[in-house]
């Protein structure tokens, strides 16, 4: 079902669903709160902060329920928009946010902090360091081919992103099998298990640059999917327009992965979605990707702390999810990398 031609019911499915996901998040837990409550915890702070009988109420929502939800659709927004744009300036459908060796940048620079600076701000800043590092030096890599610069670049993506796997795995090989690893192991499979509001504040300075960046030049995208002479024609300065979209995304992922750890397959499979319900038009995709992949992140930590007794790593959940989604791709596509 395609929805470009309803823009009222589009327009409530991107805004009014992660606002429901959200508050179904408050409701969902171990702890059960009624809705009397949680509306009074959200409206009424001072009475049940105050009350060292309800404090418990409190800070459930407060510190661990609220910061999780915002923190999942900020997450699934921004890797979703990343994609979406790599997607469309690349002109390929099976590319996602993670492709230029952000994802493996980011890992290793969290594993190093992990060993280096448990329990540290240093964990974050390593892996938002590490993950710009691994797009540099994708870019230095793919200088070294002659040819098409958008071949190069993912050429020097898969290099890139090669080398940091080998160093996560060397890292998890010298950490310590009784602390540290387990912490290794667990933030590479993604997790919102420790948010909080100090790191949704940490994270939103990177996330809000990228993502703003990508939105401000999401028609330049729609011509650079034309192709490299059409978009010349058209007189857009394509080098300048690939280097936005490729810094912002950039920025974008490695914000989100520093405090959610490698979540896969969102870039890929939200844009999809997205794509059929509202068509190819990047100034309305973005925005509807930023949403629905918000909504879907939020989903799928709702699935992830309710199916068993023990939390699901998230990463997990959106590979069972995103498998099958790519098999239905290559399908559509008939195992080629262009619509």
């Amino acid at each position: 079902m395609s929805l470009k031609k309803h823009p009222v019911p589009a327009f409530a499915i991107c805004i009014g669903l992660p606002i429901l996901l959200i508050g179904l998040s408050l409701f969902i837990g171990r702890y059960t709160l009624g809705f009397s409550e949680i509306v009074s915890i959200l409206f009424h702070p001072a009475e049940w902060m105050n009350d060292p009988e309800r404090a418990i109420e409190y800070s459930l929502i407060h510190e661990i329920r609220l910061p999780r939800a915002l923190m999942a659709f900020i997450v699934g927004g921004a890797l979703s928009v990343s994609g979406g744009a790599l997607q469309g300036m690349f002109r390929n459908p099976l590319v996602d946010s993670g492709m230029l060796g952000v994802s493996s940048g980011a890992g290793f620079g969290a594993c190093l902090g992990i060993i280096l600076f448990p329990n540290s701000a240093m964990v974050y800043f390593l892996a938002f360091a590490f993950g710009l590092l691994a797009v540099m030096l994708s870019y230095l890599a793919g200088k070294i081919y002659d040819s098409a610069p958008t071949v190069t670049l993912v050429l020097g993506g898969v290099i890139v992103s090669s080398v940091f796997s080998a160093l996560i795995s060397f890292t998890k090989f010298t950490a310590d099998p009784m602390e540290k690893l387990p912490t290794i192991t667990f933030w590479l499979m993604g997790s919102l298990s420790r948010a909080n509001f100090q790191d949704i504040s940490i994270a939103l300075i990177p996330i809000s640059i990228g993502v703003a960046g990508i939105m401000l030049v999401r028609w330049q995208i729609n011509v650079l999917s034309l192709g490299e002479k059409e978009a010349r024609t058209l007189g857009v300065n394509t080098t300048l327009s690939r280097a936005i979209v490729i810094v912002c995304t950039s920025i974008a992922t490695a914000g989100a992965v520093c405090i959610s750890g490698t979540i896969g397959w969102i870039g890929l499979i939200i844009p999809h979605i997205v794509r059929m319900l509202f068509g190819n038009d990047n100034r309305i995709l973005l925005p509807a990707s930023l949403c629905i992949g918000g909504a879907f992140l939020l989903a799928v930590d709702l699935a992830a702390r309710s199916i068993v007794s023990t939390e699901i790593p998230l990463g997990v959940l959106t590979a069972l999810i995103g498998g099958p989604f790519f098999i239905l791709i290559l399908k559509r596509t008939k195992g080629g990398g262009s619509w």
